[in-house]
């Protein structure tokens, strides 16, 4: 029986994994995480798992082999907030944390698949897999492309090709924008398009922000991939163990943050059955509210992201990703079906 570990089980993208392993009737899973938020744990009560270890436990029982043959493992335990300043708690987390498990997985035979991001280009107009473009904005980028960085010298040559040399399989993913169930613990890091459901819900409006960087109000845009979408491509990847490399997960598509408010007014409306109505009529109804752009954000915010998916298709990977309005409409639906 195939063996597999997930970190930040109970998180979001690490909980849909398991569903999506499920699916595939994969459940010796190793699920990995720190419950001290208790009510992660609704993230796991409906998937299948073989045993849970604490976060604080796991990483040194896996490296003297406490879990037996491990095929691959998932990382994706982090702190994914973005607005985190204490550098020296973010860096171990991020960083010092995977280097170890690196290591443990090079010891045990483990192939490792693990959460970049896309805020290692930060600053940059061009969203390409090579050192020129990656210009962190915060400590968050920079613990994550110190991480890529580091692979790329563990790994070699053969890492930068994308094939599998002396390391075995390593996979770095730099996830774009990534929304869908399973993110309600997330609280101010949780989607765009979470925080909007609850708003309309609750006041009949959703909000963006105003004017930034040149960029007129809700203009700014994204690379909005769905979660459903991040699975496929994760489980692509598992499917084919001779590829490693770091590799861009977003659609390929920048849409600007207006394209989710208007999917999500669209979707709360249908039930009474209203029809769908463009960005200008929502506007003019009062659906949106535009607010003054955060001072805390100004010169750490990403205006523009859209992965370059050429590193990704050249391995073969061919999935088609939703658009916001497919995905943002199957999102709605669920959150209401959950509320």
């Amino acid at each position: 029986m195939t063996r597999i570990v997930v970190t930040g089980a109970a998180g979001f993208i690490g909980s849909n994994l398991i569903k999506g392993l499920n699916a595939r009737g994969f459940d010796d899973i190793i699920a990995v995480d720190d419950l001290t938020q208790g009510d992660k744990f609704r993230n796991l009560a409906d998937l299948q798992i073989a045993d849970y270890v604490d976060a604080s436990d796991f990483y040194e029982l896996f490296s003297h082999g406490s879990f037996g043959q491990i095929e691959a493992v998932f990382h994706e335990g982090a702190c994914s907030d973005t607005m985190e300043t204490n550098g020296k708690y973010m860096m171990e987390n991020n960083y010092s944390t995977s280097v170890s498990l690196f290591h443990a997985c090079q010891k045990r035979g483990a192939r490792l698949l693990y959460a970049s991001s896309a805020a290692t280009y930060g600053g940059s107009d061009t969203f390409q897999e090579i050192p020129e473009f990656e210009r962190p904005l915060n400590v968050y980028g920079y613990s994550k492309l110190l991480f890529d960085q580091r692979m790329r010298r563990e790994c070699g040559a053969d890492f930068r090709r994308s094939v599998v040399g002396k390391t075995g399989q390593v996979v770095g993913f730099r996830y774009f924008n990534v929304y869908g169930p399973r993110e309600q613990h997330k609280g101010r890091m949780a989607s765009v398009a979470f925080h909007q459901f609850n708003q309309f819900s609750a006041d009949q409006k959703v909000k963006l922000f105003g004017e930034y960087g040149g960029y007129a109000p809700g203009a700014q845009m994204r690379d909005f991939v769905y979660i459903d979408d991040v699975v496929a491509v994760n489980l692509w990847f598992f499917d084919h163990p001779g590829i490693s490399g770091i590799f861009n997960l977003g659609t390929g598509r920048a849409q600007p943050f207006n394209d989710v408010a208007s999917a999500v007014v669209n979707a709360m409306r249908a039930p009474q059955g209203h029809g769908a109505l463009p960005l200008e009529h929502i506007t003019q109804a009062g659906l949106i509210e535009y607010v003054a752009f955060p001072e805390a954000l100004r010169g750490k915010y990403q205006c523009y992201t859209q992965a370059d998916l050429t590193a990704l298709r050249a391995t073969g990977c061919d999935h088609a990703f939703a658009d916001v309005q497919t995905g943002v409409t199957k999102y709605v639906q669920w959150l209401t079906r959950q509320a």
